[in-house]
């Protein structure tokens, strides 16, 4: 199948154990796979982020290896049948994939049915054609925001709705991504936490337990509730401002 993809908003749902929200539909993407390769560059220490997700996963007979143990990382992409990109900062983690050379492999063999993609948070973000509408700092600067474009709109994850009766004076996160959408003519789906995308060839789904907000330019952010079928996004055709 191509393009099967499970993207994550986050790995951690306030008062659940890690990943916990989401342990079905890993189940269910996983199927009979039982070995998982594990990009971990969105954070720092490689291997305690992995023997993480090891830990995790071992009570469903997973094992997990992470790519950054590999002699060579772009072999281990080439030799995988499915992908779990972790998250962390989004630039650190697509500026050491541009120094690998991961995104071509990565892109050709999820289009092509061969590798199947999971991500969360900042992973999520790296499906996206451009990680312009992450949260994160650029604490490293890659050499280009462009990112693997396995879907061809933008995810804002850990989506937070606008508070009231915060006294806060920064932008909200609305405000953020309407501001995305001055410069740039594609559509934003903000995430809320414990919410995930999963798409199947041509279909995709909102599904989790919470919704998410889209974003388009010149129109107002539309609800959007887990279960709805967003198999129509699939269609986008971005227009980003290439000054930047």
């Amino acid at each position: 199948m191509r393009n099967d993809l499970l993207l994550l908003s986050n790995s951690v749902v306030f008062g659940r154990p890690y990943l916990e929200h989401a342990l079905d539909a890993l189940k269910e993407f996983l199927g009979n796979e039982r070995v998982i390769s594990f990009v971990p560059y969105a954070q720092a220490h490689h291997d305690s982020y992995t023997a993480r997700i090891q830990e995790v996963l071992a009570p469903l007979g997973i094992t997990v290896r992470g790519v950054h143990s590999a002699g060579h990382p772009r072999q281990a992409i080439e030799q995988a049948s499915i992908l779990y990109v972790g998250g962390g900062n989004s630039f650190r983690l697509l500026k050491a994939l541009q120094y690998h050379d991961l995104l071509d492999p990565i892109r050709r063999r999820v289009a092509a049915g061969e590798l199947r993609y999971i991500g969360s948070s900042a992973g999520t973000n790296m499906a996206c054609p451009s990680i312009r509408t992450t949260n994160d700092m650029p604490i490293v600067r890659p050499g280009s925001f462009e990112a693997l474009g396995l879907i061809p709109f933008q995810i804002n994850p850990h989506y937070l709705d606008p508070d009231p009766n915060s006294t806060h004076m920064g932008e909200t996160r609305e405000q953020r991504i309407e501001e995305f959408l001055e410069e740039n003519n594609v559509p934003v789906l903000g995430m809320r936490e414990g919410s995930w995308l999963r798409r199947r060839e041509h279909t995709l789904r909102l599904e989790g337990i919470a919704g998410a907000r889209l974003f388009m330019r010149n129109t107002p952010p539309q609800e959007i509730a887990p279960g709805t079928d967003l198999s129509w996004l699939l269609d986008t055709v971005p227009q980003f401002d290439r000054r930047a």
